[in-house]
């Protein structure tokens, strides 16, 4: 165990001789014999109790002078689930790491974010994580780029920057100090199909994954102009730190790879296109929020699928995610347009906002033409141009104006309580609207929403002579999860996109 870390050795050790994949990336395994750091489930020989030591994070593996595992790929692995469960500081710090805020902003500006001095985070995240956030950056960019080096064909110059390396010299030190490789070792190792013209990612996430029923549920509330989706795949713009972009992900459902030790891992494919290659990491942590990828779907679905009332909803789509989001201030925005209208009222509205509000941009996938309105542009609309009742357009323009002169902060720094206490002070936005941002935006596991019309009729039907009344506390801490599995039961088929949509 590590001095500074909260893992149980003996429970580590346990998952570790059971190969246990369910570990994997919530704590990595150091052997000091070897000088390499694993994750629990590696097939290579179980080394002794006594020469092994076990750490929160890679970062905190490579800062006690471990490199990573050329047979498992320690750092390929989804990232914990506790970081979303528990949303603690270091859970927070975490997110905005991995979404290169140390880059853009340093050490000052994450602290900012979180609440705490510069040290005060410091000495935290080595307590919590075994490594201070310049050793969790770096860990970053170290996976980052490999993960572009195996995948691309992207020159290597171009890797390193992509991968937020503010130097060549820094990139190939690193790697080489990390995977005991050059960045050109690594390329002729390379398994990851190539791709040319564009950066194709393969994003961890933990199996079962119910991705066709994620796309229903995007597809169902897709915004003209901003998303595109048919069956097999979703795509959208993304509004990046350098510059703007766009995603096509392939959503098909992936099975349980578990065995016998535990969950495994499958990988969702992502086709990026970026003004600015500076944007990759940012660009792939905020579509892992979007595809809940670091979500435990077994202990979720062990936990729901026992319940009377949920269990058969719940075995007939495992590994349902909860959808969160490429932008929060985005989802806050459309949440407003939503309230007590329908789906596809809310679409019209939102996409009508996009054609007048939002920046037009170029894309290869056909419908993609704007990026949505960032909270400053719409600060400054009147709101009675808006095409919605006046009272939801004041209070439309009052949320961007909050968001955009940060009142209400939605990147997931904050404490998930202080943004719903900010976000209730606003005038038009109450519980519901509250509680779906912190489900959608921050990736809150455990919102229940006992006024949605829907959820209400829904458990009406699910009232049973033998599973007794609907019990939300019962599906505690993963209601938020139970809530899509009463939505899902209304999610349509994905349709194919239709003419006039690609035309847009």
């Amino acid at each position: 165990m590590t001095p500074t870390g909260h893992l149980d050795t003996e429970a580590c050790y346990r998952a570790v001789s059971s190969r246990d994949r369910r570990f994997d990336g919530v704590f990595y395994t150091a052997v000091r014999t070897t000088g390499i750091y694993c994750r629990p489930s590696c097939p290579a020989r179980t080394p002794a109790p006594g020469n092994v030591t076990f750490h929160p994070t890679a970062a905190s593996a490579h800062a006690a002078g471990f490199r990573a595992c050329k047979r498992c790929l320690p750092d390929a692995t989804p990232g914990s689930p506790e970081w979303d469960v528990a949303a603690d500081v270091a859970g927070r710090a975490m997110r905005l790491i991995a979404d290169g805020l140390v880059d853009r902003e340093g050490v000052d500006g994450l602290a900012r974010r979180v609440g705490y001095t510069p040290r005060h985070l410091g000495r935290l995240l080595t307590q919590e994580l075994g490594a201070g956030p310049l050793a969790l950056a770096r860990a970053r960019r170290a996976q980052s780029a490999r993960v572009l080096i195996e995948t691309t064909d992207l020159p290597l110059t171009d890797v390193a920057f992509a991968a937020g390396f503010a130097s060549v010299r820094q990139f190939n030190e690193t790697l080489r100090e990390i995977y005991a490789s050059s960045p050109s070792e690594l390329r002729g190792r390379r398994t990851g199909a190539r791709s040319a013209g564009a950066v194709t990612m393969r994003l961890p996430v933990r199996t079962p994954f119910a991705g066709r029923r994620m796309l229903d549920f995007l597809a169902h509330h897709l915004v003209p102009g901003v998303e595109v989706a048919a069956p097999g795949w979703y795509a959208r713009t993304l509004d990046l730190p350098h510059g703007s972009g766009t995603v096509r992900l392939e959503l098909v459902d992936l099975p349980d790879t578990s065995d016998r030790s535990g969950g495994g891992t499958g990988f969702v494919t992502a086709e990026f296109r970026l003004e600015d290659l500076r944007d990759t990491a940012a660009a792939s942590e905020r579509v892992r929020r979007l595809l809940d990828a670091d979500c435990d779907p077994r202990a979720v679905d062990e936990h729901l699928a026992a319940d009377p009332v949920l269990g058969d909803l719940v075995r007939a789509a495992p590994g349902l995610r909860v959808p969160g989001q490429v932008d929060g201030d985005e989802t806050a925005i459309r949440t407003v347009i939503g309230q007590q209208v329908s789906v596809t009222g809310a679409r019209t509205v939102a996409g009508r906002l996009v054609a007048e509000h939002g920046r037009a941009i170029q894309s290869e996938v056909p419908g993609l033409t704007h990026l949505f309105p960032d909270a400053a542009t719409l600060a400054a609309v009147d709101p009675t141009t808006l095409p919605m009742p006046r009272a939801r357009g004041r209070a439309l323009v009052g949320l961007a104006a909050a968001l955009a002169d940060g009142r209400v902060l939605l990147d997931r720094g904050p404490d998930r309580d202080d943004v719903r206490r900010a976000l209730l002070e606003l005038p038009g936005i109450g519980p519901w609207t509250a509680d779906y941002v912190a489900m959608r935006a921050l990736g809150h596991p455990d919102v229940f929403l006992p006024t949605d019309l829907a959820v209400r009729r829904l458990l009406v039907e699910l009232t049973t002579p033998e599973g007794g009344d609907p019990d939300p506390e019962r599906w505690r801490p993963w209601r938020s999860y139970a809530l899509m599995h009463l939505w899902n039961t209304l999610m349509p088929d994905t349709p194919a996109p239709s003419r006039a949509d690609e035309e847009n």
